[in-house]
Parts: structure tokens; sequence; C-alpha cells
């Protein structure tokens, strides 16, 4: 065993404070927390503000696709709903949040 390997294994002198303990013991979960906001929370955030964006410039004629699968072209757009044309006659009121992007649509 190396000396490094066996100052280790001696552990905390008994005069030491337990201050950098405390450090030691909580940094392996503030570095999951940190870790976790950039794979998981930011790209989230930033994929809702991306679709809050697309749903205030919705205008006649775009084509969407609400959340149950029904596609249809905007008619009208009001502050929180939408009324949907999905084929001959038949239009629907939607809420805005159920709507999604039209992925057969390009850019």
């Amino acid at each position: 065993m190396t000396n490094f390997a066996f100052l280790y294994l001696m552990g905390q002198p008994a005069g030491a404070t337990g201050q950098s303990n405390a450090f030691v013991t909580f940094l392996p979960l503030i570095l999951v927390f940190v870790v976790f906001y950039f794979f998981m929370i930011r790209p989230q955030m930033k994929k809702q503000k991306e679709m809050n964006n697309y749903r205030s410039s919705l205008k006649r004629g775009d084509k969407v696709i609400t959340t149950g699968g029904i596609y249809g072209k905007i008619y009208e757009v009001k502050d929180h709903y939408v009324t949907m044309d999905v084929g001959g006659d038949v239009k629907l009121k939607v809420d805005k949040n159920a709507l999604l992007k039209d992925p057969s649509v390009d850019e």
C-alpha cells in the first residue's frame, strides 16, 4: 500500500474541524444537481420557451397538429384559443396549449 492510500485510510485527525468535511460530504450531491440542471432542466426550459413563441406567433392558415393527433389549419386566432379548420365544414375550438407544430411542414 502506498503512503497516500495509507494516509487516506487513516481518516481525519482528531483535532481537525468538521467544516471541510461537511463540504466534501455535500460536494457529490451538489454536482448531481448541477449536472441535472444542465442536462434536464435547462433544455426543457428552452424547448418550452420555443413552443410558447411558436404559439404566440400563430396566424390564419398555419398548419398545426393537436396533442390529440388532429391535423388542421388555423381559421381564427384569439388570446387563449384558436379555431381550427379540420376539413369540410368542421371547425374546432382548441386551446393554444394543445397545439404542436405540424412536423410535415418545413420551416
